[in-house]
């Protein structure tokens, strides 16, 4: 390896004189000697390829440094310069690969490339697993919608309560970004409240109603699923029950909130489509752990107190313990919501549903 490095930079030196032809071969050979290499070579070997390769990262032709942005894009003990050399190259196709993954760039390296390179880049950016906030902010303060947008959809994005802000300004006027946004697990409770305030009607009942990721405390572990599947649940006679308790004005918020305490949950599901005057069927789905958003929200249509909805929240069957932000969350919705919206909002739902069920039904008798 050293000796072929040394042939190569002789040759390097004269390859203004020789031109594209010989750029492209040198930058093939010392490409697959470092990519069929790489776990056996030492520091002083990875510098050796990292001054060849980002010296003719800017003299080969796009296609063949696209194939090694997307080789360097995954490996941790890449030749730094010629990443970063990759990351501010001009053609976003080309910096994309090591923008989106590469651990080689530094904070500093990022910020530089969204204050001096296009929107395509920073869209690349925004697709990084982790994202700290002063990125995010400097992304949002250069960046076009789609970026902001991205950002919202990446949940290992980190925003300062600035950004935050920013992005429900934002959402105001994007209906995209106001969803994305809506179902966040990290959206401080005030910025919720705020954004269901200024969304119009349908893309609020969209977000509330629709599933989100899910909130693990810390001392969770990942070893299987958070639920189980649920089995199908006849609630006839739950609801012939509960509609005679209502005929003498027996079914109140009391009753309901036992019915949590006990796990008596057929009866809660039950008892909850009947207050908010909605189906079973639109109701079951909401005691999954990536709904709560909904449930909360039929809790408020069906005027249960925040008690009540609490110990339906915490006791729901299969599922993990609320963090303190999503809470917070629960919160906002149930105090920002009034009973005319929520009860439109949970109607909207269960419309959708059933449409979507009658949609399925038609396609499998074609």
């Amino acid at each position: 390896m050293p000796a072929a490095s040394t042939d190569l930079r002789k040759e390097l030196n004269g390859a203004e004189e020789d031109g594209p032809e010989h750029d492209a071969r040198i930058f093939g050979e010392v490409t697959d000697l470092f990519l069929t290499n790489v776990g056996r070579l030492g520091d002083s070997q990875i510098a050796a390829v990292d001054g060849v390769l980002a010296h003719l990262v800017g003299r080969v032709a796009a296609d063949s440094v696209i194939q090694l942005s997307e080789a360097l894009s995954t490996i941790d003990r890449a030749p730094v310069q010629t990443v970063r050399k990759l990351a501010f190259h001009e053609q976003p196709q080309v910096a994309a690969p090591v923008l989106r993954n590469s651990a080689c760039l530094s904070d500093a390296d990022l910020l530089e490339v969204v204050k001096n390179r296009s929107q395509q880049h920073m869209l690349a950016i925004c697709d990084r697993k982790a994202i700290n906030e002063a990125l995010t902010d400097a992304l949002m303060r250069f960046g076009d919608v789609n970026v902001s947008n991205a950002l919202a959809h990446n949940n290992g994005a980190r925003f300062s309560e600035c950004g935050y802000a920013t992005l429900v300004g934002r959402a105001e006027k994007d209906e995209r970004l106001a969803e994305k946004l809506g179902v966040r697990l990290d959206l401080p409770a005030n910025l919720l409240r705020e954004l269901l305030g200024r969304v119009a009607d349908v893309v609020r009942a969209r977000f509330l109603t629709a599933s989100r990721p899910l909130a693990r405390p810390k001392a969770q572990t990942a070893a299987g699923p958070a639920s189980a599947p649920r089995n199908k649940i006849d609630y006839t006679q739950a609801h012939n029950e509960l509609v005679a308790l209502n005929r003498t004005g027996q079914l109140n918020d009391s009753i309901v909130n036992r019915f949590a305490v006990r796990g008596e949950y057929t009866h809660v599901v039950a008892a909850i489509a009947l207050k908010a005057d909605v189906k079973v069927e639109a109701i079951e789905p909401l005691l999954e752990p990536d709904r709560v958003y909904g449930l909360i929200v039929a809790c408020k249509a069906a005027r249960l107190t925040w008690s009540t909805t609490t110990m339906i929240v915490r006791n729901r069957p299969n599922c993990p313990p609320s963090t303190d932000r999503e809470l917070e969350q629960c919160v906002a919705i149930y105090e920002t919501l009034l009973l005319s919206v929520a009860q439109w909002t949970i109607r909207w739902g269960s419309d959708q549903l059933l449409a979507r069920k009658g949609e399925r039904v038609a396609a499998a008798g074609r």
